[in-house]
């Protein structure tokens, strides 16, 4: 039997290996970008920094070690120099699409570390290795601008999307706020009641109204439920960081409405008796109509001085004998409490000696008058 030679007892002591299989190696050397591979084939493997993982620039010298035994995937038998092409990234990226394929169909809610900001979004560490995506749209519930401070810090999440072909895990964090913040909402709404009364303080001025917070949940003040006087402009009226009395008029699902019109502030109570129907009263014009002129009396209430009321002579527009700012003596001659209407006169204020001449003006027939005297003078003829 003939001797077989050294290099052919070597050959067949080899294992057998194919592309595309999954095979173990030991490290025999590392440089930055390349690490070399003991596979117990007749050729060592050779794993490029590109082959290795996704990062274009890692040096490899600082995650692998001589010794270190790697589990990878054949792609090339020769690449050219008589190597075996090997590479990591593939298996690894199967294994954790794989990983990740798991977390999204766990459901619930995961925990994992923000390593890195992108112009898009946060890159979460779930497990090493095992990344997923954060978009900036769904990092809060609130406008962001700060996306720094969230690096280095763990984030609770829902895995919401999972994409093997385009590699992609999705992470919602904004989701888990909302659902906190209606929870918070919903425990605070169940302590309030409509007629509570509640110090509050100003979130927000706007052109409608103001925001209260009432505890932690805002309600909205609207403009016309203020006070019992005329507020055009809140933003001239209130600022923001104000302590402010209100009272929940009206509780919704998914809204407060408040007042600050308490009944015993209520002007027109007062009007009752200082504003009676034939009372004499002062008060300066502040808005002028078609029709007559509004005249502020007691506490911000106005009343209507109708200009058939202004004079007894006609008058065609009341600016034509009144003006802005203008002090006026007038008559209440109407109170309506339920429209919150009050009528007003100025011709009821007009003298007597007046009233008494144009009494005292007398309507003459002129054709009878007539008449009458031109007999008398055809009987003295």
């Amino acid at each position: 039997m003939q001797e077989q030679s050294f290099e052919q007892m070597l050959n067949e002591s080899m294992k057998d290996i194919h592309p595309g299989e999954v095979i173990t190696g030991k490290v025999i050397s590392v440089s930055p970008s390349q690490v070399a591979l003991n596979i117990g084939y007749k050729a060592d493997g050779i794993i490029k920094r590109n082959d290795y993982c996704n990062d274009p620039d890692i040096d490899l010298t600082t995650v692998c070690h001589i010794g270190d035994e790697l589990e990878v995937k054949v792609k090339k038998l020769n690449d050219g120099e008589g190597q075996v092409v090997l590479s990591r990234r593939e298996l690894v990226e199967a294994q954790l699409n794989e990983r990740l394929k798991q977390i999204y169909e766990e459901g619930g809610i995961h925990k994992g570390k923000v390593i890195k900001i992108t112009q898009g979004g946060l890159v979460i560490e779930v497990e090493p290795m095992v990344n997923v995506f954060m978009p900036k749209s769904l990092v809060s519930n609130k406008m962001e601008n700060d996306f720094d401070k969230y690096l280095n810090n763990e984030l609770e999440f829902y895995i919401t999307e999972f994409n093997p072909i385009k590699r992609r895990c999705i992470a919602d964090r904004k989701k888990i706020l909302v659902e906190q913040e209606t929870k918070r909402k919903q425990e605070i709404l169940s302590k309030i009641h409509e007629g509570d009364i509640i110090e509050g303080t100003i979130k927000s001025v706007v052109d409608y109204g103001v925001f209260v917070d009432i505890g932690g949940i805002d309600g909205l003040l609207h403009v016309s439920e203020m006070g019992w006087g005329k507020i055009k402009n809140p933003k001239k009226t209130y600022n923001v960081g104000d302590k402010i009395k209100v009272e929940v008029r009206e509780l919704s699902k998914d809204k407060i409405s408040l007042t600050a019109k308490f009944p015993e502030d209520n002007p027109w109570n007062k009007a009752k008796q200082e504003l009676s129907i034939g009372k004499t009263v002062k008060g300066k014009i502040v808005r002028m109509t078609p029709y007559g002129a509004f005249v502020s009396l007691i506490d911000d209430i106005d009343g209507l001085l109708h200009v058939s009321e202004i004079s007894r002579e006609r008058v065609s527009k009341p600016e034509d004998v009144l003006s802005i700012g203008q002090e006026v003596e007038v008559k209440v001659i109407d109170f309506n409490e339920v429209e919150k209407r009050i009528s007003l006169s100025m011709k009821a204020l007009l003298p007597e000696e007046e009233k008494k001449e144009e009494e005292d003006v007398v309507d003459v027939d002129i054709n009878s008058f007539v008449a009458e005297n031109s007999t008398e003078d055809t009987n003295n003829n």
